[in-house]
């Protein structure tokens, strides 16, 4: 700050008012001295009172953005812009008409295979058995009766009234008829017992397999619907219903109060006034009691100003950037973009430095 300060001329003052000259300009001097004096504390005042008024920052969010992990056209649309929704919320839902029929063939496929290896577990049915047993007695009454005519045929052999090649075909006749009661006999026995091991096991994993198939395709027909992760506000819809929208795609952003955070920005100077757990209390236009809540992030490396819509007055050549977020379980009229002051809580006053 410069003074400019006028002397009278001492060549026009008469010798008989000198010293009363004198007098005033030492006084002027003086005035001059203390306005000086008086300026700079205020400076300093002003400095430190800029200091003791906290940040300045604002509101940003952390947005989840929900998609499906299968494309599709969109069948329904349950949300809008700005609407509040809880969690598990209908959301959308995406045309899943092939994805019901696929179901419905795997289910079919996985009882198909289930009963096969249930099959395999049992013997014959109980008819399946009784046709058997009446096939073995008929077969026991034919080799009967084919035992009683070689007997016969040896007796008239014996006689003499036939020849000896007639004894040879009764006798083949009885080991026919024998071969098939031991036949019978085996096949009944077999009927009682389930299939082989190896037979089992493959459909036993036959049924596995398609039982996971079917899961497969439930999974993929739960994901053409999708609900709220968390409580929130739906920030923004990408797409309405009719549109097609591919695997991934976001269809809607959603804000959960959880996932709002408080970005400030502190002078390297007061970087040593602040720490990750810390509380602060943050004010905004019309939000009413100070906002409390707990830094969470501080920059490892200083960047420039902060932007000019969000600095009342530019400190310092480079700034830290601070994050935080509000305490839980209280009322965070907070919106993002919205600028914030931050204050300490319990910050000591700040100390005059000595020139």
């Amino acid at each position: 700050m410069e003074f400019t300060m006028i002397f009278p001329s001492t060549s026009t003052l008469p010798s008989q008012e000198t010293n009363s000259g004198t007098t005033r300009i030492m006084k002027q001097l003086t005035i001059v001295k203390l306005s000086a004096i008086a300026m700079t504390l205020a400076v300093l005042s002003a400095c430190q009172q800029q200091s003791n008024n906290g940040w300045t920052g604002y509101v940003e969010g952390e947005y989840l953005y929900i998609s499906s992990p299968l494309g599709g056209r969109i069948e329904q649309l349950h949300v809008q812009a700005g609407q509040e929704v809880q969690k598990d919320s209908a959301l959308f839902s995406l045309d899943k008409e092939a994805e019901i029929a696929n179901i419905d063939e795997a289910k079919a496929r996985a009882l198909a295979a289930k009963a096969q290896a249930l099959n395999t577990e049992k013997g014959k049915r109980k008819e399946e058995i009784a046709v058997t047993r009446a096939q073995l007695a008929s077969a026991e009454a034919q080799a009967a009766l084919a035992q009683n005519e070689l007997q016969r045929q040896q007796q008239l052999v014996a006689q003499g009234f036939i020849s000896k090649a007639k004894i040879d075909d009764a006798t083949t006749n009885v080991k026919l008829t024998q071969a098939r009661v031991a036949e019978l006999k085996a096949a009944l026995a077999v009927a009682d017992l389930p299939a082989r091991v190896d037979e089992r096991a493959a459909a036993s994993a036959n049924a596995q397999a398609a039982e996971q198939t079917l899961r497969q395709i439930q999974w993929r027909g739960k994901q053409k619907a999708e609900v709220a992760p968390q409580a929130g506000v739906i920030s923004d819809v990408f797409f309405r219903a009719g549109e097609v929208v591919s695997p991934g795609q976001a269809v809607l952003s959603l804000l959960p109060p959880a996932n709002l955070k408080l970005r400030f920005y502190v002078p390297e100077a007061e970087l040593t006034q602040i720490k990750p757990g810390q509380e602060v209390s943050v004010q905004c236009d019309g939000c009413g009691a100070p906002i409390k809540a707990t830094i969470s992030r501080i920059a490892t490396q200083a960047e420039y100003t902060p932007p000019v819509i969000y600095s009342n007055a530019q400190r310092a050549k480079l700034m830290f950037l601070v994050e935080a977020r509000p305490i839980p379980n209280q009322n965070t009229p907070l919106h993002v973009g919205q600028p914030i002051d931050v204050k300490l809580v319990n910050a000591k006053p700040a100390t005059e430095k000595k020139s």
